[in-house]
């Protein structure tokens, strides 16, 4: 049995117009050629379709079935032919995104916000559960862009810069370094660190600073949450490394300190990876526009 597209359309139109010539004026064919459809279709499927005796002309049992079949699957092939046509025009996709940087959803969310309002027919997600293999599963297409701050050099991807992020120190302000200028290495040497429950080489206080120096702090602890870290660290219960964006709420809050590490200061550059057919795609590019004012506004305040 071979029952096509056309097939479908043929049986919804008869039901719909109530006879023969009004569904061959809707499909624009002339009669002879819809009455050849329906002895075609009723030879594949082996069963009469209509009640050829009774006026107006109605469907058999089997019709019906197959009427059925058409109301559910037309509406669908019609929602699948307009997605793709917005896909073609640059105007629907897939958007699924996995983060290498805990921090990052501070910036994020808003991002997305603005996005999701210009972009409505984007299948937008993101894919936290993917931190430490979000590289692979971008290049096997399981995710569409990463956000990183580690380039690689992988065929087929491209690494769009972002912006600058200044990590910084944050002490509660009875703590003693909140006499200091600026911090360094050694000024971790027993202290307990605050810091998101990431593999260290994930960690900017690590990677630029401690690591480098030899410098293991006390204790390390691991919580998941900003608002959470920063209040154990306004309790003067350890202290902190967080990228600039991060702490704009508390920089004029009196519980707070927020000083550079190193006389000099630290500055981090942050990615957007996507597959290099990706790139051009024009919510891509709005995305990554987004992705680069969004944050900037955010260290200003």
């Amino acid at each position: 049995m071979h029952i096509e597209i056309r097939h479908l359309r043929t049986i919804k139109a008869i039901h719909d117009a109530g006879g023969m010539v009004r569904a061959a004026d809707q499909l624009n064919i002339t009669q002879s050629a819809l009455s050849h459809q329906i002895k075609h279709l009723e030879d594949q499927t082996g069963v009469e379709l209509f009640i050829r005796r009774s006026k107006p002309l109605k469907l058999s049992a089997a019709g019906m079935r197959l009427l059925r079949a058409a109301e559910k699957i037309l509406p669908e092939l019609a929602a699948l032919e307009e997605e793709f046509k917005g896909i073609i025009t640059g105007k629907a996709g897939r958007l699924h995104i996995a983060i290498e940087c805990h921090a990052c959803f501070e910036w994020l969310f808003p991002v997305l916000e603005q996005f999701r309002k210009a972009w409505s027919d984007v299948d937008v997600d993101i894919r936290p559960n993917l931190a430490f293999d979000a590289l692979p599963a971008l290049v096997k297409e399981e995710v569409d862009l990463v956000i990183s701050s580690d380039p690689e050099d992988i065929p087929g991807v491209e690494f769009i810069p972002l912006f600058d992020y200044s990590p910084v120190f944050v002490a509660s302000s009875q703590h003693p370094l909140a006499q200091k200028d600026y911090i360094e290495a050694e000024d971790f040497r027993g202290e307990t660190l605050f810091a998101y429950p990431v593999d260290r080489s994930r960690l900017d206080i690590f990677n630029m600073l401690l690591k480098p120096a030899g410098v293991e702090p006390a204790n390390i602890r691991r919580v998941e949450l900003t608002a959470m870290i920063l209040l154990l660290v306004a309790s003067n219960r350890g202290v902190a490394v967080l990228p600039d964006w991060v702490v704009r709420e508390v920089k004029y809050n009196s519980d707070y300190v927020t000083r550079p590490l190193t006389k000099n200061g630290l500055t981090r550059r942050l990615y957007a990876a996507v597959r290099s057919e990706d790139a051009t795609h024009p919510y891509f590019a709005h995305f990554i526009r987004l992705a680069r004012t969004e944050p900037v506004k955010l260290q200003r305040q």
